[in-house]
């Protein structure tokens, strides 16, 4: 069995001794997946209380459900041991030993139990799975059953287990409603292995799943198999009797295909296929390959911290899920707010993609894997017509892109609380996701030169997404424009006009689409005539794009540069803020997020976020002034909050607040922060984490076209090292407290140039570049 005791600390995650209230955090923390499914970290055995899970991506399904959401397929991961007639699971038998590493280098979990009996005999057990990185079909695991001082009779039972429901089943509320989203098509078994075949109820999905166990055992102890099988469920049964201190080697593949592969009556054939092949290899050259495969991820994506070993733990663990949450495969899916670790049952969101993914994953992507990134995009276009259905329904033209969104970019935010006590408007109101979605692809555009994006698919997003805003603005006195009853980032005002945030985004958005219609006139005029022909588009339209945005209402700003966060904000009630044993904000008594509307209290970011998100638009002055003015009533109850008041904090010059908004936010997942990591992975945060990073500490952003860094690092760190992807090239940076030092990819000759705190340093292809951060503007410590 592969060991890790002597890795490097900083790549893993490590469970030390069971604790049953930690096991469904746990259970997500050691995730593993490939972007084209997810399994929760579960013991393979199982046990009382687990919440074990496999997510397949764009698998959707309504059946018996509160709404939309992504299915809980067949667990391939199941494998029972029972020795001498005693099932092992940490919840029924005694736990001498119990030790747990997700080793996020190798993208593997490993495990180590020790149990004993009531006689007082141990056994341990081993396992090391993996979904593979190499072939996004293939699930392998490992396990080793070794009676220590005894010998034992073990069977171990390896199946897949169809038959399980999605969480809303569990009985947490007081009438839990079915949602079991599959039935049972086939299923078989022989020595050659095992195949289950299901299809979702309503979206007609068809999923399969074969499996192959092989069991090797010391010579004198031969194998017994038999097959066990019922409704959903069907495995590999096998017996041998083992003496003291030898081992059971249980090597487990599984394969699984889906009907958005290919045809339906292509899935079982793939799985079978791909069985065969990976079976012939075996387990270690299918690990070989995996590990090859993630060596090649991180050699792209991995940030490091000189001299802070934890925080580069916790900024790998959040690069680790987003590797895992998404490939450049598949151009019909996009990562839901728990990506494919969970389903957040007492949450919405159910898996599905909100306007998360542009604002705070989609850079990650954009900067380390820009074929990913394109992906992603191209849902947006492929659910364009979801979005012109929601604009339709509303009475407007061109397109709205739905607040959640799962296959077919149809709205499915849901209209109330889960406990119906209160009304959730966020499908209606929190229109400000439209703009993201540009935001999102031309960050693309900008750091790829991918224009084929968009003049074959991005043109017509931001020429529909433009015809919205045109017509949803409302005229006021005076020629202006005003955008009412809308929700900004900060969800707990509802109903209110001109918020600051969407105004000032839809305005940009505007100006964008304008300039991207007459940047495809002058250099793309045939493709721009074709696609105003399939819309209906005229030049006059684009024209009246700049005048609306140059007549949007802008919320008032005081004389020292606060920009007031939507009409009538100025005027709520102001409440005290007190603070958790976390130092965080706390809500003040009597007061939770539906009735917080009355008050300047804010969720999470949102003037802040602005000045974030549009840089150019706002001097430094104004940036300070209304970082200092917001961030004391903000109450962080988003996991997106932390994230940004650390950047900007870096960014005006408040740096003990900014290191603690980066240990908040780095950490969410890992010390459970916001108490509901069992649900899922707060992937926005991870994303938001890399950015805090890199954009933070390490400075960097993208302005008229070009890379700038101004970057800062707290006492203690000694080096910041990153990389980023710019126009096919690659450019590292290390970040000291007195330098920074680039080196640019690419042939002999190559150059790039890029802003150091305003200064222009050219970036020879193939040399490190030192530049001198002494004269450096100076952070307030």
């Amino acid at each position: 069995m592969d060991r890790v005791e002597d890795a490097d600390p900083r790549w893993l995650v490590v469970e030390d001794g069971f604790v049953p209230a930690r096991a469904n955090v746990h259970e997500t923390l050691f995730s593993t997946g490939n972007g084209y499914l997810g399994t929760r970290g579960s013991l393979a055995e199982g046990h009382e209380g687990g919440w074990p899970g496999t997510y397949l991506r764009g698998v959707f399904d309504h059946h018996d459900s509160r709404g939309v959401e992504l299915v809980k397929a067949p667990d391939w991961l199941s494998l029972a041991v029972v020795v001498d007639g005693t099932r092992l699971d940490v919840t029924s038998a005694s736990v001498v030993h119990h030790r747990r590493i997700l080793d996020m280098r190798r993208g593997t979990v490993f495990r180590e139990t020790v149990f004993e009996d009531a006689e007082g005999r141990r056994t341990r057990v081993e396992t090391i799975h993996f979904a593979s990185a190499a072939d996004e079909h293939l699930c392998c695991l490992r396990a080793r059953i070794t009676p220590e001082r005894h010998s034992a009779s073990i069977t171990v039972q390896s199946g897949v287990d169809g038959t399980g429901f999605n969480l809303d089943r569990r009985p947490i509320y007081t009438d839990p409603p079915p949602s079991k989203h599959f039935e049972e098509i086939t299923r078989m078994a022989s020595t050659d292995g095992l195949y289950l075949e299901t299809r979702t109820i309503d979206s007609g999905i068809t999923i399969g799943y074969a499996a192959r166990t092989a069991v090797s055992a010391p010579v004198e102890a031969p194998v017994e198999a038999e097959i066990r099988q019922r409704h959903g469920f069907v495995a590999e049964v096998f017996r041998a009797q083992v003496a003291a201190g030898q081992t059971l080697t249980v090597d487990k593949l599984a394969t699984i295909h889906t009907s958005r592969d290919g045809p339906a009556d292509s899935v079982r054939p793939a799985c079978v296929a791909e069985l065969q092949r990976h079976t012939a290899a075996g387990f270690d050259r299918c690990r070989d390959r995996h590990r090859a495969a993630w060596a090649a991820r991180w050699s792209d994506c991995d940030v490091t911290i000189d001299g802070d070993a934890e925080a580069t733990r916790a900024v790998r663990f959040n690069i680790y899920h987003l590797l895992i949450a998404a490939n450049a495969s598949d151009p019909y899916v996009n990562i839901g707010a728990n990506a494919l670790t969970g389903e957040r049952y007492r949450g919405h969101y159910r898996g599905h993609e909100l306007w998360d993914t542009e604002v705070f994953r989609l850079p990650f992507f954009i900067y380390t894997q820009p074929g990913t990134a394109r992906a992603l995009l191209l849902y947006r276009y492929h659910t364009l017509d979801g979005a012109r259905r929601i604009a339709c329904a509303g009475g407007f033209r061109g397109a709205r892109y739905a607040w959640e969104s799962a296959d077919t970019g149809d709205e499915t935010t849901p209209q109330w609380t889960v406990d119906g006590a209160h009304r959730i408007w966020m499908g209606e109101e929190e229109i400000h996701v439209t703009c993201a979605v540009a935001f999102g692809l031309l960050a693309y555009v900008a750091a790829t030169g991918d224009q084929a994006l968009m003049t074959d698919y991005g043109a017509e997003i931001l020429f529909e997404t433009a015809r919205f805003w045109a017509d949803r603005l409302e005229p006021m006195p005076a020629g202006r424009y005003a955008l009412s009853r809308v929700v900004g980032p900060d969800e707990f005002h509802e109903h209110i006009d001109n918020n600051a945030y969407t105004n000032y985004l839809v305005r940009w958005h505007l100006r964008q689409a304008a300039h991207v219609y007459a940047d495809l006139a002058a250099h793309h005029p045939s493709e721009l005539t074709d696609l105003s022909e399939r819309i209906g588009l005229t030049t006059d339209e684009a024209r009246e794009w700049l005048d609306r945005a140059d007549r949007i209402r802008l919320p008032v700003r005081t004389d020292d540069g606060v920009i007031e966060q939507f009409d009538g904000y100025f005027g709520l009630e102001s409440l005290a803020v007190t603070l958790d044993h976390n130092d965080m904000p706390q809500y003040p008594p009597g007061y939770h997020h539906y009735n917080l509307g009355g008050t300047k209290l804010l969720k999470q970011a949102d003037v802040v976020m602005l000045t974030y998100v549009l840089p150019d638009e706002f001097p430094a002055p104004v940036k300070h002034a209304n970082y200092e003015y917001y961030e004391p009533l903000t109450l962080h109850k988003s996991s997106l909050s932390a994230a940004i008041h650390s950047i900007m904090g870096i960014e005006v010059g408040d740096p003990a607040r900014a290191v603690q908004y980066f240990r908040r936010a780095a950490f969410v997942d890992l010390a459970d922060n916001q108490g509901n990591t069992e649900e899922g992975i707060h992937i926005a945060s991870a994303g938001a984490t890399w950015q805090m990073m890199v954009c933070g500490f390490g400075g960097f952003r993208v302005r008229h076209g070009r890379m700038t860094f101004k970057p800062w690092l707290p006492t203690g760190w000694d080096a910041v090292r990153f990389r980023i992807k710019w126009h096919g090239r690659c450019v590292s940076a290390c970040i000291r407290p007195t330098s920074a030092t680039f080196r640019l990819s690419g042939p002999e000759g190559f150059r790039e140039t890029i802003l150091v705190n305003d200064r222009e340093v050219g970036l020879p292809a193939g040399e490190d570049v030192v530049v001198d951060l002494t004269d450096a503007p100076v952070v307030r410590e």
